[in-house]
């Protein structure tokens, strides 16, 4: 069979019993990771701003957004929740191929879910089913395709949340063919819109698109039948080389979960290492500003590559900057969300020290490390080598640490007790009747025009 069709066919005949006990655990930690951070950034300006633009364009206001009072259709939501998972980029990340691989799949869940009766055990099957699709059509064209530009987890995640979405609506094999045809010819995203709201709207894009390809091939919109493979389909034409192998290769028996990892600072992963490594300087020396006088970073040629910001006035910008990354850790001694905002980039000491900064790329190095070296005002040298950063697949974050990170974002949108209760219903997602349960839990009350509590605005929404 072609890779579209063995793709399909695994997807639509997959039985959950076929999953095995480890898999199911790690697609709870990805949910309550993904939900976290899509509460976290539900108020952020660039959800306010998507839900005024294009809310009254919604059709009949079926679905929920995730930390938001405003219903949409079903595709609106998943847009939306797409943009607030990964506004703050703190949600999961496949170093293998690094695309954020939940937040499409399960923005596109969590909108047809709160509209549709959905039983948990079908959506966390429906979700390990997309996650397992898209990380298998990114792996096959990484690193061509992200190194020409493309933003992978815009791409390869339509294809995710078109099988996701497929599976529930319970797409035989042939029409799961199509929704994969018209996932390829939707993937876009550019990784030029890195450091902008541009890149958040990569996912829910994604999110909606897949949604929205699924929808057609259900009622018998056709579509070509080798979208992945063919020699003017996804892989030939967004990548100059591919493994296509890599799409069929020991399917059901080698899922890419057990490889996902969970962000410990809201920022690209490549700079968690020089981040690790600043932090512990700082608390071994108490670092002050005035103290010092330059900066130089060893990291992996990839950081240089993504994250090589400077001259930064946004917040976003300093998520892809090394440098103020390494900045925020010396004099800080955390890197949190509060560490990403505009006035934590224009902060007048974090930018002297940022502007001290200087970083070469070290290829002996893996992606998992860093050395940050700091010059004191007396000429004094001090430094640190992180060999395995936190949160990676070598030291990943632990149960409790991801509900402790959840805890932090969901404050954001939800009273404690409202939070908590979602945190017990995500880790229990497998038994719930109907994930209706879930999703009218994961609203506040009511939204103002700043996404914070208040009133419920916009007629269509």
């Amino acid at each position: 069979m072609s890779e579209t069709r063995t793709l399909a066919s695994y997807v639509a005949t997959s039985r959950f019993d076929q999953v095995p006990p480890d898999v199911r655990h790690e697609a709870l930690r990805a949910l309550v990771n993904y939900m976290g951070c899509a509460l976290g950034g539900a108020a952020d300006p660039a959800v306010d701003i998507a839900m005024r633009a294009l809310g009254p364009y919604s059709g009949p206001p079926t679905a929920a957004v995730l930390g938001r009072a405003e219903r949409l259709d079903p595709l609106h939501a998943s847009l939306m929740n797409g943009i607030s998972a990964h506004v703050h980029d703190f949600d999961d990340t496949t170093p293998q191929n690094y695309i954020h691989p939940s937040s499409p799949v399960a923005s596109a869940l969590f909108a047809y879910a709160s509209a549709h009766p959905v039983s948990g055990l079908d959506f966390v099957h429906a979700f390990i089913l997309g996650f397992e699709a898209e990380s298998r059509v990114a792996n096959a064209v990484y690193p061509a395709h992200y190194d020409a530009g493309w933003h992978i987890t815009g791409t390869a995640g339509t294809f995710g949340s078109a099988t996701a979405i497929g599976r529930l609506l319970g797409l035989p094999v042939d029409r799961m063919v199509w929704a994969i045809g018209l996932a390829a010819t939707q993937a876009a995203g550019l990784r030029e819109m890195f450091g902008s709201m541009g890149k958040p709207f990569h996912p829910g894009r994604a999110a909606q698109n897949g949604y929205m390809a699924a929808l057609l091939a259900e009622a018998g919109f056709t579509a070509g039948e080798r979208g992945i493979e063919g020699p003017r389909g996804f892989a030939a034409v967004q990548a100059s080389q591919a493994d296509l192998s890599k799409i069929g290769a020991d399917l059901g028996v080698d899922f890419n979960l057990r490889r996902n990892t969970y962000k410990p600072y809201p920022c690209g992963i490549v700079n968690h290492p020089a981040i690790e490594a600043a932090i512990h300087l700082h608390r071994e020396h108490r670092l002050k500003p005035g103290a010092i006088r330059a900066v130089r970073l060893r990291v992996a040629p990839l950081v240089l590559d993504l994250c090589n910001q400077q001259g930064i006035t946004r917040g976003l910008q300093g998520k892809f900057s090394v440098y103020h990354g390494a900045a925020v850790g010396l004099l800080r001694g955390k890197a949190r969300l509060e560490e990403y905002t505009d006035a934590a980039v224009n902060d007048p000491q974090i930018a002297r020290v940022r502007e001290s900064t200087s970083a070469v790329g070290d290829p002996s190095l893996t992606e998992d490390q860093a050395h940050v070296e700091v010059e004191l005002a007396d000429r004094r040298t001090v430094g640190h080598m992180i060999e395995q950063s936190l949160g990676n697949v070598h030291r990943p974050l632990s149960d409790d640490q991801l509900v402790e990170k959840f805890r932090d974002q969901a404050a954001l949108a939800l009273p404690g007790d409202r939070a908590n209760a979602v945190l017990r219903l995500c880790w229990r997602m497998q038994d719930l009747a109907d994930m209706r349960e879930l999703t009218a839990a994961a609203v506040p009350e009511t939204t103002s025009s700043q996404g914070r509590p208040g009133n419920v605005i916009g007629s269509a929404v």
